[in-house]
């Protein structure tokens, strides 16, 4: 349960501001249909950070304890130094697939952007970490995109707008970088 509830909480202040977010605002503004709008985030955050949880998994049973332990420490820390930097969307890019209708292009769109995405690496590095309960983190993951995203989609950028992104990518920040802290001054993995 507490791969589950880091990963929930990482992922859906991570995500505030990213690019995926703004592309839910995107493709709420262009398509007006949240419905097959959030069921294709939905769809593709599953499939993405499936895919991204089983690297975690197989990366730890390729390398040891100290190393993994090294691994994981400064991918927290440099996962939360990315985050300080904002995300920028091309719209023209993400949404030119749109003859796929309002499901797969969303769909598309939001696995081609998770690609090598701050949350993906989260992902992997999480699963790597939690081995175990891989399965917890790929639904706590999911779940943080989802209260990330769901609410973008459905307020637009009328949310956005309220929100102190700073402020939240401030205290995300924080946590991944203390909890890569912990694991490099540590001999366990939290």
């Amino acid at each position: 349960m507490t791969a589950f509830l880091l990963a929930t909480a990482l992922v859906a202040l991570a995500e505030m501001g990213d690019k995926t977010q703004l592309l839910a605002f995107l493709l709420a503004a262009r398509f007006r249909q949240p419905v097959p709008i959030v069921l294709g985030i939905l769809v593709a955050t599953l499939v993405n950070h499936a895919f991204a949880g089983a690297i975690g998994v197989w990366i730890t049973q390729l390398i040891g304890q100290n190393i993994m332990q090294w691994v994981l420490g400064l991918s927290f820390i440099i996962m939360g130094a990315w985050i300080l930097i904002p995300d920028k969307i091309d719209e023209d890019e993400q949404l030119n697939n749109a003859r796929f209708g309002v499901f797969g292009t969303t769909v598309i769109a939001f696995f081609l952007a998770e690609m090598g995405d701050k949350t993906q690496i989260a992902t992997v590095a999480l699963s790597a970490k939690y081995a175990q309960e891989f399965i917890w983190v790929i639904l706590g993951t999911t779940c943080g995109m989802m209260l990330a995203n769901v609410p973008a989609v459905y307020l637009g950028n009328h949310f956005a707008k309220k929100l102190p992104i700073r402020l939240i990518h401030g205290i995300a920040a924080t946590i991944f970088i203390v909890i890569g802290v912990i694991i490099l001054t540590n001999n366990t993995l939290l």
